[in-house]
């Protein structure tokens, strides 16, 4: 079974501002409350150490994540695979009259059971902490 889910966000700041968070790995992998812990390597490659609260899974998983697309400052997409999932992600911007909108898009492949499931329950929360990361952020910086 595949989970996917589309969201965008409206906000009233300069494309360049999301573009600054929505590129850089660390910050993507830091809004996503099952990741526990990240290590950047450079290139658009990051590992993910994931911890689901699913019973088949006993301690955090490791996701290797790696950006297969980059169009600055409009879109990145990256996979993230591991022996329990696999992840894509994409973040597309587009300029607005006000400031910008960002398309966000992910799909997840489950490879053990409950992992779908997790994903299907979490991810409008999920995507909550983006937004929420997001807009602290491009605050911030103005």
């Amino acid at each position: 079974m595949t989970v996917r889910v589309s969201r965008t966000f409206e906000f009233n700041a300069p494309a360049e501002d999301v573009w600054a968070f929505i590129s850089d790995a660390e910050k993507r992998a830091a809004a996503i409350s099952v990741v526990e812990s990240f290590e950047v390597h450079g290139g658009g490659r990051a590992t993910w150490h994931v911890g689901l609260p699913i019973p088949m899974v006993r301690s955090t998983i490791l996701v290797e994540t790696e950006e297969v697309e980059r169009d600055p400052p409009r879109r990145v997409k990256f996979v993230g695979k591991s022996s329990a999932f696999r992840v894509t992600g994409e973040h597309t911007i587009t300029e607005t009259e006000a400031g910008c909108r960002l398309a966000n898009e992910f799909v997840v492949d489950g490879r053990l059971p409950g992992v779908e499931t997790f994903f299907k329950r979490n991810f409008d929360a999920e995507l909550d902490n983006l937004e929420d990361a997001l807009r602290r952020t491009v605050r911030a910086d103005r």
